[in-house]
């Protein structure tokens, strides 16, 4: 008798950080984006200081309530146009208007420093540090990189990752994975058994 295992549990609110790039963790931080109960990781400025800080992007100046509002809105902007570029469709054109918006004016110079490391100077503020992980989607939703991105088939997931050698079928996530191969084996268990009565 083949046991189906439960369902992985995990900490819903932990952020995650293994998308593929800096950009794909930012769409993470909201999980369960198309659920009816989505889970809002950046709850606080307290806690965006805290997953800039995991990037390597901690501002200079402390986030606020307002950045926390920029973000959210830049992290869903990118969301739209990810899932239209993965499944090759137009783009939406508010998306398009609000990221070149963005980009426009928050333009910030590239200074290097050496400190054992070539490093880049910290952002001033977060919308300098959001406008560097814009630019990190925009080269790769414009480039052949855009050929390496998935989509988590889990209807209320849809989180987008890198999957270079295209194996990959769900999201990083253990519990998108879970639930996946449970009822993939529900399903295949209910074919074999064939129509009652039968």
């Amino acid at each position: 008798m083949v046991m189906v295992k439960a369902p992985v549990t995990e900490d819903k609110h932990a952020f995650r950080f293994d998308c593929g790039a800096v950009w794909l963790n930012l769409l993470a931080t909201k999980g369960r984006s198309f659920s009816a109960d989505p889970v809002e990781r950046l709850a606080s400025p307290a806690r965006l200081a805290e997953w800039l800080e995991h990037c390597e992007l901690s501002p200079v100046r402390t986030p606020d309530e307002d950045d926390l509002t920029e973000v959210r809105r830049l992290r869903e902007t990118l969301r739209a146009l990810a899932l239209a570029t993965v499944g090759e469709q137009a783009p939406p054109g508010d998306a398009v208007a609000d990221l070149a918006g963005f980009l426009a004016t928050h333009d910030e110079p590239v200074r290097l420093t050496t400190d054992g490391r070539l490093r880049r100077e910290p952002p001033t503020t977060t919308v300098h540090a959001l406008a560097r992980i814009a630019r990190q989607a925009v080269d790769q939703l414009t480039g052949a990189d855009r050929l390496a991105l998935r989509i988590c088939p889990e209807h209320d997931c849809r989180g987008v990752f890198t999957d270079p050698p295209g194996r990959r079928r769900w999201c990083p996530s253990p519990s998108c994975a879970s639930r996946g191969r449970v009822r993939a084996l529900r399903a295949r268990r209910a074919a074999a058994e064939g129509p009652e009565g039968s």
